[in-house]
Formats: C-alpha cells, sequence, structure tokens
C-alpha cells in the first residue's frame, strides 16, 4: 500500500470518527433539550405523583414513629395538650401543606388551553422554585394554630368525599368505554371469543367474591352487619347484571362483570375496614398476628392511594357526560392541568382521612390504614353510590333518547 492510500485511509477515518463525534453530541444536546428545557407535562404528572407519594410515606412515618419528634409540639397546644392524638395531628398538618401546594397549583394552572401558554411552562417546568413551595408550605403548617388544623380535618371530610365520588365515577366511565370498545364491530370480529372468556369470568368471579366473604366474614348468623353488607352487595351485582342485559340497554356482560368485581372489592374494603377486635373479622385477626401480612397491604394500599390518585387526575373529561363538539387540536394540552392539580388536593385530604381512620381523635395502630368504623360506612357508602352511578349511566341514554322519540312525535 503506498503512502498516499495510507493517508486517505487515515484521513477517512478521521472523517467517520468526527462524524460520529458530531452525531453523539447533537443526541445529547437534543435529549438534554427533551428532558429538562421543553415543557413536557407527560412527563411531569409522574413528577406531581412522586411528590404525592412521598407526602404519604412523610405523614405515615410520623403519624407511627414521629410521637417523640410532635411532642415538641405541645408548646403550640397541639391536641389541646393531649398526647394521643399527636400522630392524627402531624398526619393532617403534613396532608393540609400537600393540600395548600396542590391547590396554588390549581389556581395557577386552571383553564389551561394550549402547549404554548407559559402556564404550560409552569406546570411542567420550575421543579427547584416547586420544590421549595412544597416544602416551605409544609414547614408552615406547623406553625399553625391547632384549631385551624382540627378544622381542616373536618373539611378535609367532604374533600375526600369528593375524592371517592370522582374516582368511581372515572372507573365507571372506563369500564363503559372498555364495553363499547370490545362490542365495536372490528373488535367483536378479532376478539369474539376472548370476550366473551373475559365476561364469563368477570362475572363468575364477583359471586366467588361474595360466597367467599360470607365464609370469611360471615361464619355465624350473629354477624348481621357482614350479612347485611354482603347480601346487599349480591343484590347489587344482581341488579347491575339485569339493567346491562335488559332489552333497552343491551350492554352485554363484560360491563356488569367487570363493576361486579369493582362493587364485590368495595365491599370487601369495607369489611376490612373494620376494627380489629370485630369477632367477625377473622382474616383481620390473621393480618395482625402476622407482621409481614399487615407491612405487605399496607405498602399496596399506598400504591394504590397514589395510583388512584394519578388515574383520577389525568381523566379530566370523567365529569362530562356529554361529548364536547369538535376536535381536538395538535396544540391543545394532553390532559387538564386544573382538574389534575384539584384531584391531587382533595386526594391530600383523602389519604389524611384513611391514615387517620376518618376521625382525628382516634388512634391508629401502626401499619394500619383506613381501619375503624367511620372508614367501614364510608366505603359501604360508596359501594352504593357507585352502583348507582353505573345504573345510571346505563339507562340514562335510554331516557334521553324516549325523551328526543316523544318531543319529535309531538312535532
Amino acid at each position: 500500500m503506498t503512502l498516499a492510500a495510507v493517508a486517505d485511509d487515515m484521513e477517512s477515518g478521521g472523517e467517520r470518527n468526527g462524524r460520529r463525534a458530531r452525531f453523539t453530541e447533537d443526541w445529547c444536546c437534543c435529549a438534554c433539550a427533551g428532558l429538562f428545557l421543553g415543557p413536557n407535562p407527560m412527563m411531569a404528572r409522574y413528577l406531581y405523583a412522586l411528590i404525592f407519594l412521598v407526602t404519604n410515606l412523610l405523614a405515615w412515618t410520623l403519624r407511627d414513629y414521629g410521637n417523640s419528634a410532635l411532642a415538641e409540639l405541645q408548646r403550640l397546644k397541639v391536641c389541646q395538650g393531649a398526647r394521643y392524638c399527636l400522630g392524627a395531628e402531624g398526619v393532617l398538618r403534613i396532608s393540609l401543606g400537600c393540600f395548600l401546594f396542590f391547590f396554588v397549583m390549581f389556581l395557577s394552572t386552571v383553564n389551561t388551553r394550549k402547549v404554548h401558554d407559559c402556564r404550560n411552562s409552569w406546570h411542567s417546568e420550575w421543579w427547584p422554585a416547586k420544590l421549595v413551595l412544597w416544602l416551605g408550605l409544609t414547614a408552615v403548617t406547623f406553625l399553625a394554630p391547632s384549631p385551624l388544623v382540627q378544622l381542616y380535618g373536618k373539611v378535609a371530610h367532604f374533600g375526600a368525599g369528593a375524592f371517592l365520588v370522582i374516582q368511581l365515577i372515572s372507573v365507571t366511565r372506563f369500564i363503559m368505554w372498555l364495553n363499547d370498545w370490545c362490542r365495536s364491530e372490528i373488535t367483536q370480529k378479532r376478539c369474539h371469543l376472548q370476550i366473551q372468556v373475559v365476561s364469563i369470568v368477570t362475572y363468575v368471579g364477583s359471586l366467588l367474591g361474595i360466597v367467599l366473604m360470607y365464609v370469611w366474614y360471615a361464619p355465624s348468623p350473629s354477624c348481621k352487619l357482614n350479612i347485611l353488607f354482603i347480601t346487599v352487595t349480591l343484590v347489587l351485582v344482581r341488579l347491575i347484571t339485569f339493567v346491562s342485559t335488559s332489552s333497552k340497554v343491551k350492554a352485554g356482560y363484560l360491563a356488569p362483570g367487570l363493576m361486579g368485581i369493582y362493587v364485590v372489592f368495595l365491599c370487601w374494603s369495607a369489611i376490612r375496614s373494620e376494627p380489629h377486635t370485630e369477632v367477625c373479622n377473622r382474616k383481620a385477626a390473621v393480618a395482625t398476628s402476622a407482621d409481614w401480612v399487615n407491612i405487605a397491604s399496607f405498602v399496596i394500599a399506598v400504591i394504590v392511594i397514589v395510583a388512584a390518585t394519578f388515574s383520577t387526575g389525568i381523566d379530566s373529561k370523567c365529569l362530562q357526560f356529554k361529548q364536547a363538539e369538535g376536535e381536538s387540536e395538535e396544540d391543545d394540552i394532553p390532559y387538564g392541568f386544573g382538574f389534575f392539580h384539584l384531584v391531587f388536593a382533595m386526594g391530600a385530604m383523602y389519604f389524611a382521612m384513611i391514615f387517620v381512620g376518618w376521625n382525628a381523635s382516634h388512634t391508629m395502630e401502626r401499619w394500619t390504614i383506613d381501619v375503624g368504623w367511620a372508614s367501614t360506612w364510608v366505603r359501604i357508602g360508596n359501594e352504593w353510590l357507585a352502583a348507582i352511578v353505573y345504573i345510571w349511566m346505563m339507562i340514562a341514554p335510554v331516557i334521553w333518547r324516549t325523551r328526543q322519540v316523544g318531543s319529535s312525535a309531538e312535532t
């Protein structure tokens, strides 16, 4: 090989290395710009969920292990000087700080429509400033007087109830959307057998869950309250199925099967929320005797709280019972920022209530969540309301069509 050929090879190799270096540099710059420079609302929602998760863990830590630190707050007349409610007081203060943070974000991002709006940048960026705001509001709540915190605890009952209502509406709408998608012509042709199998499994699963609850939580005729809860759940499952499969609705078996499982789950969680001293709640007694079961249940419950808040917050159309006219444009925001932060603000009230058992003067055991008769009745009411909302969503279109036909016939 001649010297000229070697020189040419070295030059071509240098050019290739230079192109690779420029490509790597350009790719890194683009990645950094996408992560740190441009607003990314899809990534931002996960960061808000992380803040919410950390707040939950902080509230739990103060409730179960922060009595020695919270005892210093007696100088502020916390709980009128009583030590038994220090944990609940700490949970309410952490919850209040989280609520204030997301409520400020709600006020500053509500009615944002387009991605080029400056409020999109505030929602998706400025994380150091928002972390300082979150930590500052959380710290300020520990300087607030105890009567104000107790007042917030009373208001939180209504905010947590509103959160549960929005959540069940979102779940119900998702079940109906999934049912409509599965019953479409294209899906029916491709997955007809699979849909039938899932429908049967869900319906049988809801009935099996009821049978197991009778065995586990109603072992004797003296467990009248649990028998009432389970029997009403059985009636609701049958009623949901009857309405869904009626000749005027014709919704099939998938939707009532999924809704039946959801209703059974709510009944099970309500009975599980009964005090562990309840003689009819044998499963709860077993859970308290095995620490790892109690800890695993607690961790799963916290994850479910965060996931439920996250999924409900991004479903900004769950309260729109009529389809909005017009198609979405490319520069529209992917989800409602204001609704997202409002749901998280109400979620802050909700986790406060389940950490204190919906009763600020109620002492909670370690590694327990949402235990007490108040929690039981809240979840039972949520179950009954979920069934009512589902039935209304099924029969409402039939009523509207009947009225339209009647009005057109009169004209």
